[in-house]
């Protein structure tokens, strides 16, 4: 656990800085605007998780090369980005493994303290969804996390519920950890891929 959970947080902070340059491609910034757009994805939900649950120093105090891979990043796409056919499409899929892979740590952090079921669903939601959503609010676009239907926030809970009934059964912690990240993957890419959505709420007229 203590080697496989940081693994994951840099895995993380690498795929989500790399959407946040896009996004910051997508709303033309400099390239400093692209190092803080991607250090606020890559580090936001880690952040909230940390802070939440009390774990000092949060991670990216107590290891500063995580802002070395945001920036990294940043800088990697500020050169190329250009040449993506679509960067909207790459952000989706990139966001999708982001997505993945950082719920699986958020998870993975909460068990590495023993938090109780609940707390461990939700540390893999806000791992996963908070710098997503910090991402597009701060560039004022629609957050992806609240498009309308897509399995976003809900493929994050299907996927630490997914883990916290793993180790219910009893299973080994990569099994527990990999249940989480495919079940969270799956959803997500089967929403772009095939449309898959959950119903939304449509108002009706009062009635007379």
């Amino acid at each position: 656990m203590s080697a496989l959970v940081p693994a994951l947080d840099y895995i993380a902070v690498l795929i989500f800085a790399l959407t946040g340059a896009l996004v910051a491609s997508r709303a033309q910034l400099d390239i400093v605007g692209f190092a803080f757009l991607a250090c606020l994805t890559a580090v936001g939900g880690g952040t909230l998780r940390d802070v939440l649950l009390d774990r000092d120093p949060v991670f990216w105090i107590a290891a500063p090369g995580f802002l070395a891979v945001a920036i990294t990043a940043a800088v990697l796409v500020f050169f190329t980005a250009h040449l993506l056919e679509s960067r909207y499409r790459a952000l989706l899929w990139l966001d999708a493994c982001a997505l993945a892979v950082a719920v699986t740590a958020g998870v993975g952090v909460a068990l590495s303290m023993g938090q109780p079921a609940p707390i461990v669903i939700i540390m893999g939601m806000i791992t996963g969804c908070m710098g997503g959503l910090m991402r597009d609010v701060v560039v004022g676009e629609v957050p992806l996390v609240l498009k309308q239907g897509e399995l976003y926030v809900s493929a994050a809970f299907a996927g630490a519920s997914a883990a916290v009934l793993a180790g219910w059964l009893g299973a080994a912690l990569w099994i527990t950890l990999s249940a989480c990240a495919a079940v969270t993957l799956t959803l997500r890419a089967g929403s772009l891929r095939f449309g898959w959505r959950l119903p939304v709420y449509r108002s009706r007229p009062p009635r007379a």
